[in-house]
């Protein structure tokens, strides 16, 4: 019973914060992004501006679906920091877990609309990609807190990554790949390590 409780408290919370982006997005496209201030963000949806800051730090972060913390996503993070495998294969898949709870692709649209009308929130983005980078940094670190060189190894394997999400982004957006996210950045990955392995003839 508690369980359901709690289920049904997330999915509310989920809802909420869904129904913050859609009118952000709407509000922006409608008036600007200067058009239309946090209370009247709150008065459309029916909720406090207190509520509101339980979701998104800011106004931009409204607009891009920057929520705090999921509650699923903690749990996938901690699986991760908790494992024992190979550390990109590991940190891969809680990419691809991350994915599927979200899925950006069905946003893209949206999102672009918002872009196309309001250029300067792309600074707001970059800055939040850049605050998640180090959120996942960190969790990188807490696996390997004593290896040597282990910020280094945290930077190259999220900025890698990073990089791998891009191109199969694109395949998505922009080519129509009816291949599924996970298969398109998996099989990058897989190529990217053939192209760094030592060759044969270094043998």
């Amino acid at each position: 019973m508690r369980d359901s409780a709690y289920s049904l408290r997330e999915q509310r919370k989920r809802e909420t914060s869904r129904a913050l982006t859609d009118a952000a997005r709407r509000l922006t496209t409608e008036r600007g992004f200067a058009g239309f201030t946090i209370e009247e963000l709150c008065a459309e949806v029916g909720v406090s501006r207190r509520t509101f800051f339980n979701y998104f730090e800011s106004k931009e972060n409204a607009v891009f679906g920057f929520t705090t913390i999921d509650s699923r996503q903690e749990a996938l993070e901690e699986e991760f920091t908790a494992q024992d495998g190979d550390l990109l294969d590991d940190f891969l898949q809680l990419t691809i877990r991350r994915f599927e709870l979200f899925n950006p692709v069905e946003d893209a649209p949206a999102l672009f609309a918002v872009i196309e009308q309001e250029p300067r929130l792309l600074k707001a983005a970059f800055e939040q990609l850049a605050k998640n980078e180090r959120r996942d940094m960190g969790l990188i670190l807490r696996r390997i807190p004593d290896a040597a060189d282990a910020e280094l190894r945290a930077e190259v394997i999220v900025h890698t990554v990073g990089a791998l999400v891009r191109m199969s982004m694109d395949q998505l957006l922009h080519h129509q790949s009816p291949e599924p996210f996970s298969d398109l950045i998996t099989r990058r990955l897989d190529l990217a390590r053939s192209l760094y392995a030592p060759s044969q003839k270094d043998h």
